[in-house]
């Protein structure tokens, strides 16, 4: 009875091994995904990559693995564990070089001729692996487990696995003692804790210790479940502190995105596989070695962790990741969530327009908007065929004749149309100011017949609904326009402060490059106001190394310093020879005719012979050429410097 229990205890620690050893597969797949979702532009995160995936191809072989498997199948698995092994030596010193870089300590060239210099071992002994000498044959009664014998190569590569892991925790020292900041040195201690794992427990010791596990199966099974926990946790550790690098989100996005990938993906899915595989083993314990309850307990899982993963999930949030900023996150989170966007604007819009129809039996009805002085229509309903848009500033001009004081109720004729001005509320407004003209509500006459006075109050209640909301729409307009204005210096202050974790020496002395996409906006916005205004006076481009060396030139007006760079990165775009205006002068010509010589949309395009929509896809690539010849430019400025 004694060994009954003995063998019962035992094949349940070998299934929660194998529980864990597909979950660590499971999560190195999903952490391998996430790295190629949101950072694999940076090269500590590219070479993380490798890492990962040489643990999906170790750990997934060895969770397919079972004792029941034939000879060859097993062999077969066995030695595909080792398609990752032989690169992991590779890819650890390729990551302690990259963290090295992001350091501050870049190669003369030794330490990157030594990585790829393993690069290469490491196929070395990948065809020496698949020639078959690497390992030797197959035990398939090994105790504790089923193994590969060892070789004359296998020792030459345990030495060169040894060496290579060895030289890359130097390296990981290294970049720990040149880290300056708190957090930085934080970061540097989980990852190299985390990068134990793969290390360690992706090696197969059975090639060296069959011996004492086979004589203790207890410990090396209980040993084998230890190490597959830790490396489970280690590895989202490692993965933590490799996902801050390469992106300038703020801390707190990345530990919620970070947070909410793993446990949507790998938490999930290696519970559901974990319950699977216990309601599996206790069927075959009753003699059923397949029930219906298994499909019914994934989806059950999956089920329920994804409803509770949504539900926990703003709480979570704002417990352990807002901190101080709690109460301005839960603001802005709160104003998104009630924010009035212009389908929601037409959509009430629509419903007014609707109410005033039915009430006046109207054909017509429409909002129109006064922006920058000119009427914008901002919906219409009902046969657009009776309002002549050309004359609807005519009706915006008699409305601002009017005296607002005596006519703050009153609507009026405009042909066919009644006409009810809609005012900004007295309550935002100063004493003796004037109530301005927010727009206007227009609805089609049936007759020349006067509103009744039961009418008359309801179109005015729809009118004043009207008008509260083109006044939010008018207040989040201007709060957009800050928000865009603040936006490149806050993605600038973003950048260097993510550097600034890990390389203080440096990054916080010199402006960091602005990514490709944030420099095409700037380019657009200064090349906008070429001839002057704010888009070119305050510009974030006057920032670059390159227009500071020109503003010399200019007796320090950066202004007209980068007006000159303009001009420069436009020129270069110009193809040689006379102007004309064939496809290959498209892109120099839209940038001439359009932002330096001024001209209106209409007349570019007139000029080209485009319409207006294909003019402004042609524009965007010619300001993003324009933008790739100012970072060229603010590179050569960088290495002269």
């Amino acid at each position: 009875m004694l060994n009954g229990w003995m063998t019962g205890l035992l094949a349940g620690i070998q299934t929660i091994n194998q529980i864990l050893t597909a979950g660590i597969a499971i999560t190195a797949f999903s952490l391998f995904l996430y790295a190629l979702s949101f950072n694999l532009r940076d090269r500590v995160a590219r070479s993380f990559t490798i890492i990962l995936l040489c643990v999906v191809v170790v750990f997934t072989a060895e969770a397919v693995l079972d004792d029941d498997m034939d000879g060859w199948l097993i062999e077969m698995l066995l030695r595909t564990q080792w398609l990752g092994i032989v690169f992991l030596p590779a890819a650890y010193l390729h990551l302690s070089d990259a963290l090295l870089v992001m350091a501050g300590r870049p190669s003369r060239g030794r330490r990157r001729m030594a990585v790829r210099l393993t690069y290469v071992i490491s196929l070395a002994f990948l065809a020496i692996h698949l020639a078959g000498y690497l390992l030797g044959p197959l035990l398939p009664n090994g105790q504790p487990a089923p193994h590969l014998q060892r070789t004359l190569w296998t020792e030459l590569f345990t030495l060169y696995y040894v060496g290579c892991m060895a030289l890359a925790w130097l390296n990981f020292g290294r970049a720990y003692r040149r880290m300056l900041t708190r957090s930085g040195r934080r970061r540097m201690l989980y990852l190299m804790a985390g990068a134990t794992a793969p290390a360690l427990g992706s090696y197969p010791y059975l090639l060296y210790g069959s011996a004492i596990a086979a004589a203790h199966p207890f410990l090396f099974w209980g040993a084998a479940m230890l190490i597959n926990f830790v490396v489970g946790g280690l590895i989202v550790v490692m993965a933590y502190a490799v996902a801050f690098f390469g992106v300038s989100w703020p801390d707190r996005v990345v530990k919620s995105r970070l947070f909410k990938w793993i446990m949507r993906g790998p938490v999930t899915a290696s519970l559901a596989l974990g319950l699977m595989t216990i309601v599996r083993r206790v069927g075959e314990l009753w003699g059923n070695p397949y029930t219906a309850a298994v499909p019914l307990v994934m989806v059950a899982t999956v089920l329920l962790m994804e409803h509770l993963i949504t539900l926990v999930a703003p709480l979570w949030e704002r417990w352990l990741f807002y901190g101080r900023d709690r109460a301005e996150l839960e603001f802005l989170q709160n104003f998104e969530e009630r924010l009035l966007t212009q389908g929601d604007l037409d959509q009430f819009l629509d419903a007014i327009l609707a109410a005033v129809r039915d009430h006046l039996q109207s054909p017509l009805a429409f909002v129109a908007a006064l922006d920058s002085n000119e009427p914008t229509i901002v919906v219409m309903a009902g046969k657009r065929h009776l309002l002549d848009l050309e004359k609807l500033p005519d009706v915006i001009q008699s409305v601002n004749q009017e005296d607002s004081d005596t006519t703050r109720r009153q609507e009026f004729t405009w042909g066919n149309f009644w006409i009810l001005p809609l005012y900004r509320r007295k309550a935002n407004m100063d004493r003796d100011e004037i109530p301005p003209v927010l727009g206007i509500l227009g609805a089609a006459r049936r007759s020349e017949r006067n509103l009744d006075p039961d009418q008359r109050e309801a179109l005015w209640l729809l009118a004043d609904r009207a008008a509260l909301a083109l006044e939010d729409r008018r207040l989040q307009q201007d709060i957009f326009r800050s928000l865009e204005d603040i936006r490149p210096r806050v993605e600038m202050i973003q950048r260097m402060r993510a550097v600034g974790s890990y390389d203080a020496r440096t990054s916080l002395l010199t402006s960091p490059l602005p990514d490709q996409n944030s420099l095409a906006a700037w380019v657009k916005d200064a090349l906008t106001h070429y001839w002057g205004g704010p888009k070119l006076t305050d510009s974030p481009l006057a920032a670059l190394r390159v227009v500071q060396d020109l503003a010399a030139q200019y007796e320090g007006n950066v202004p007209n310093a980068l007006r000159a760079l303009l001009r420069q990165a436009v020129d270069q775009i110009r193809p040689e020879g006379e102007r004309r205006y064939t496809s290959e002068w498209m892109l120099f010509n839209i940038l001439e005719m359009k932002f330096i010589e001024g001209r209106k949309v209409r007349e570019v395009a007139s000029r080209l012979a485009m319409s207006e929509a294909d003019l402004y896809r042609k524009q965007r690539v010619a300001v993003e050429a324009v933008a790739k010849r100012i970072l060229e430019m603010e590179l050569q400025a960088k290495r002269l410097g």
